[in-house]
Order: C-alpha cells, then sequence, then structure tokens
C-alpha cells in the first residue's frame, strides 16, 4: 500500500514537472521500467480514451477493471458519440474487465438514445441491478424521457443495496420528466429508511415540490435540509428560492436568497429575478439587476428573460423595448425568440397589437407557436375578432390540432356576437378530430395534492365540496356577481377552492393556493374575485400562463392573462 501510495505520488510529481504532458509521464515511466500499477492507471487516467485504452493492450502487467475504469474516466458526457465505439472495442479486446466500475464510466458518457441497448448490456453482465450501474442507467433513461423505465429499474435494485446515488438519481430523473409526485414519493422513501440526504436528491425534491406548487412539501423539504445541514448549499438554496417562488411565496423565496449570502451564483441571481417576474414585479426585478450588477455578476440570456418576463406581465412595453435593446447594445447579449416573445407579450397586454405583430413579423428569428399564441390572446382580450382570425390561422398552420386556437378564436367571435363564424370555430375543431384538453386544478391539503377536474365524480368528499360551493355561490351572488354560463358553475378550480374551505387544513386568513394546468376562464377569475371578498381571503391561483394573487377583489393580473 505505502509502496503504491509511493509511485502514485512520484508520477504526480512527474506529471506537474513535464507541465500537465502525460506524454512526457509515460515516457518515464517506461525510460524507468516502471511496473507500477498505481503510476500506469494515474498515466492512464490523464490520456483521452482513444490514447488511454490502446495503452491497455501495452500495459508491463495484466490489466484490471481498475485500469479499464482509469482509462475512461476522462470520457466526457459531452462528447457521447465516442462512448458506443470505446464500448465495442473494450467488449471485442477484453469484456471480462467491464466491471461495475469501467460500465458506469461508459454509461455516464453514453447517448440517452441508446439507454435500453446498454440496459441490455448490464443485464447480461449481471450489472443491471448493481447501484453504481443501475444509477447510471436510471439518469440515461431520465434523459432520454423514459421516467417509467427508470423508476422500473430502481425497482429493481434491491433496497439494501440503494444508497444515495441511487436514489438522488431516480429522485431528480422523476422531476426533470414532470413526475412531480412520484419524485417526492421517492424523496419520502429515501427518509423513511435513513438513507443520507445529498444535495441533488433535495434539489430534485425541490424540483417536483415546484413543479406542484407545493408550498407545504417545500416547508417541509427546508426544515429537512437545515436539519441535515445542506440549506447553505448554493444549489439546494436557489432550488428553494425557486420552489417558494413557483407557490407565489415571495417573501420566503426571498429570505432564503439573502441567506446564501457570498455563496450566491448567476444561476441562484437569475432563480431570485425570476420569482419576482412571475409576479410583474418590475420595480423589485430591475433592483435586484441592479443590485447583481455591483457585485460584478455578468448577465446571461436567462438575466434578460426574467426582466423581459416582467414587463410582459405588468404590461410595462416602453421598458420591455428599453431592454431588449440594451442587452445587445450595452450588455452585448444577444436576444434569442423568448426575448422577442415577452416584448410581443408586453405590447399585446396594453393593446398595441400592430406594434406587436410588427415586432414578430421583423424580428430575425422566426416566429414560433408561442409568439402568435401570445397575440391571439391579445386579440381575444382586445376584442379584436379579424386580428385574432389571422392570427388563428397561422396557429392551425402549424399545428392543425391545437384544442386551444379553436377554443380562443370561438371565444373571440361569441364576444363580438359574431355567432356563425363562433359555430364554424367549434364545427372545425370537431372536424378536425381536435378534443379540448381536460382541465385540472389542484390544492395541496396536509401535504398531499387533491386534483380535480370539472363536474369532479370521484372525491371522497364529494358532497360537501358541492355544498360548499352551492353556498359560496349564493355569497358571492349577495355580493353583485351574475354567472354568465352554468357550464362553468363546477369547473375544477372552484372545485379545489371549496375542498381547501372545507378542509381545514387551512388556517382562516391563510393565503388558498390553486394550480390549474391551463389558463382559468374568464368566468371562474371573476367568480374567485368576488369570493376573495366573501370569505376574506387572499386566493393565489397558477394557471398555465402566470400567477394570479386575488385579494379584495382585485388580481394583480389586472384582468390580463
Amino acid at each position: 500500500m505505502l509502496a503504491a501510495a509511493a509511485s502514485l505520488r512520484a508520477a504526480a510529481t512527474a506529471l506537474a514537472e513535464a507541465g500537465g504532458d502525460p506524454a512526457v509521464l509515460h515516457a518515464v515511466l517506461v525510460k524507468t521500467a516502471s511496473t507500477s500499477r498505481a503510476a500506469y492507471n494515474f498515466l492512464l487516467s490523464r490520456y483521452p480514451p482513444p490514447l488511454s485504452l490502446p495503452l491497455l493492450s501495452r500495459l508491463p502487467f495484466r490489466p484490471t477493471a481498475a485500469s479499464l475504469t482509469s482509462a475512461l474516466s476522462s470520457l466526457s458526457s459531452s462528447s457521447p458519440s465516442s462512448a458506443l465505439p470505446l464500448l465495442r472495442r473494450v467488449l471485442g479486446a477484453s469484456p471480462a474487465l467491464l466491471a461495475d466500475g469501467p460500465l458506469s464510466s461508459l454509461l455516464r458518457s453514453m447517448p440517452p438514445s441508446h439507454a435500453p441497448l446498454v440496459h441490455a448490456l448490464a443485464f447480461k453482465l449481471a450489472l443491471s441491478s448493481s447501484p453504481y450501474s443501475a444509477s447510471c442507467l436510471v439518469t440515461l433513461y431520465s434523459r432520454s424521457g423514459s421516467p417509467t423505465a427508470a423508476r422500473r429499474l430502481f425497482d429493481e435494485i434491491p433496497v439494501p443495496d440503494r444508497d444515495p446515488v441511487c436514489y438522488s438519481s431516480v429522485i431528480v430523473g422523476l422531476a426533470q420528466n414532470g413526475q412531480y409526485e412520484e419524485s417526492l414519493s421517492v424523496f419520502a422513501g429515501m427518509r423513511s429508511v435513513a438513507v443520507d440526504s445529498t444535495m441533488y436528491a433535495l434539489s430534485g425534491a425541490l424540483r417536483a415540490a415546484a413543479g406542484l406548487a407545493a408550498m407545504e412539501q417545500t416547508c417541509g423539504i427546508h426544515a429537512h435540509a437545515v436539519v441535515v445541514g445542506l440549506d447553505g448549499n448554493v444549489a439546494v438554496g436557489t432550488a428553494l428560492v425557486d420552489a417558494y417562488g413557483k407557490a407565489g411565496v415571495v417573501d420566503d423565496a426571498v429570505k432564503v436568497f439573502e441567506g446564501l449570502g457570498h455563496e450566491r451564483n448567476l444561476i441562484t441571481w437569475n432563480a431570485v429575478l425570476s420569482v419576482h417576474a412571475q409576479q410583474g414585479d418590475v420595480q423589485a426585478v430591475v433592483e435586484t439587476f441592479n443590485r447583481m450588477m455591483e457585485l460584478g455578476f455578468a448577465p446571461d440570456g436567462l438575466t434578460f428573460l426574467a426582466i423581459l418576463t416582467a414587463c410582459s406581465n405588468a404590461g410595462a412595453a416602453p421598458e420591455a423595448e428599453f431592454w431588449l435593446e440594451a442587452m445587445r447594445s450595452k450588455y452585448n447579449v444577444k436576444p434569442a425568440l423568448e426575448h422577442y416573445t415577452c416584448v410581443v407579450g408586453a405590447m399585446a397586454r396594453v393593446g398595441r397589437l400592430e406594434d406587436a405583430e410588427s415586432v414578430a413579423r421583423t424580428m430575425p428569428c422566426k416566429p414560433d407557436v408561442a409568439v402568435w399564441r401570445t397575440l391571439l390572446m391579445g386579440c381575444v382580450i382586445h376584442h379584436k375578432a379579424d386580428m385574432a382570425k389571422s392570427m388563428g390561422q397561422r396557429l392551425l398552420d402549424i399545428n392543425p390540432k391545437d384544442d386551444s386556437t379553436y377554443v380562443m378564436l370561438a371565444n373571440v367571435y361569441s364576444a363580438a356576437g359574431r355567432k356563425d363564424e363562433e359555430a364554424e370555430a367549434w364545427i372545425a375543431m370537431r372536424d378536425s378530430g381536435v378534443r379540448k384538453e381536460g382541465g385540472r386544478s389542484w390544492i395541496e391539503v396536509r401535504g398531499k395534492a387533491h386534483v380535480f377536474v370539472a363536474n369532479e365524480r370521484r372525491h371522497e368528499q364529494l358532497l360537501e365540496i358541492y355544498d360548499k360551493l352551492n353556498e359560496l355561490l349564493q355569497e358571492v351572488e349577495k355580493l353583485g356577481y351574475k354567472e354568465a354560463d352554468e357550464g362553468s358553475w363546477h369547473h375544477s378550480e372552484r372545485l379545489a377552492l371549496a375542498y381547501g374551505l372545507i378542509s381545514g387544513a387551512v388556517p382562516s386568513g391563510k393565503v388558498l393556493r390553486i394550480v390549474k394546468n391551463l389558463r382559468i376562464c374568464a368566468h371562474c377569475h371573476e367568480f374567485f374575485k368576488y369570493a376573495s371578498m366573501a370569505i376574506d381571503r387572499v386566493i393565489v391561483v397558477r394557471d398555465v400562463n402566470r400567477y394570479h394573487t386575488i385579494k379584495k377583489g382585485a388580481c394583480s393580473c389586472r384582468d390580463y392573462w
């Protein structure tokens, strides 16, 4: 052991004296007729794989799995195209060397699309349920967009063998693929068997909580991070900022951000900028940006996306134009499509639809669905039926199966009293075989997300929910609310609100937080404004477009979303 350590120190010294050139170290080892495994493994780790693998066959001793692992350690995930040829080469030369370590090194660099193939190889080598190889395979499946396969593979790992890396890989992978509840379930399972939490597991769980806007889950994970001493970790802290922000709790997000102190990096600054941007708080975004600049951080595209998102959500069109110009002329950051989309949105919000369309037509990048949908939404809000028809056609040219386009066109025609064209929109939708996506809303109660659909029939407290909703309808009618469409009486967001009120888990005076997978309809939006007065509570609704903080009959979106 001491001799190996001495050889390793000598190799490192020789490499340093050679200015980091491994070829010089190689020459020294050959000249001195060295047979040190440690020194040669060190050399193998410094050569790129195309050079290190040929050296394996010329080592002065029989190569081992450790030798192959060293040879593959420099293989980068940024060059996955080289991983498969290397795997073939190893299989052709020394398949017995493919133990857990070398296979894991290869798996980390393999193209995600090859996940099933290398899984089959790992299975053949009896390594598919080994913690090291299985964790890499879980990550590979997750990157390929196959969370079900990733979870199934994780479940095949014997429970006693599941280490922190195994849990972290599946928690992160599920969260990355939108399997938020499942990700949180695995995280809870990890804690129940007392496996140590890592910064990756915590960050992944927080990403899942952010996806659900789950305030209680976020608070619970935050508390756990404090207990295990990872609350000051910049990756965990940044994920906390994002999770609190996605739950609409700006004050807590800022508190975590400030607590990170000198650990904050550009990603952390961008996260807190996005928190303010989601609320359309242009002043807070600009003030935070100025602080960031004073500390010497260089803004990137995401920084300016947050600023422009704030401008778009606030309808601050002149400010959006100013920052679009400033990012390229003053800060030398090239605007991308998403930056122009925000400017289009800011203009459309305040009714500058012709200017918005001009930006869309003249910007240096090709407009996508998001640009034309933003313009169509502006037409719907400002009752521009003729222009809406043109924008709708552009969207349908791109995707004839886009259900939201047909719905928005029908709505704008209905508002304009153009009943024939409204009927045509619905008929065209039917004839194209397009069905409207089902709306779902959820509210978190005691750490669990309760999901509702319109006219819900499955919830265990169904009768109580409908009784509460009917009671609420009577209360808002006393305040002057008139239901324009009886079809919206039992929309999913209203049922979620009623459940939040009867559950008793959201104490009186606390904010009621609801998430919807689609845009909240105008009828429900108006209903919620009256409901906030009837129950004297703040209601936060996060729909597909933005946050709505509804308080005493007014919404932060100012009736544009």
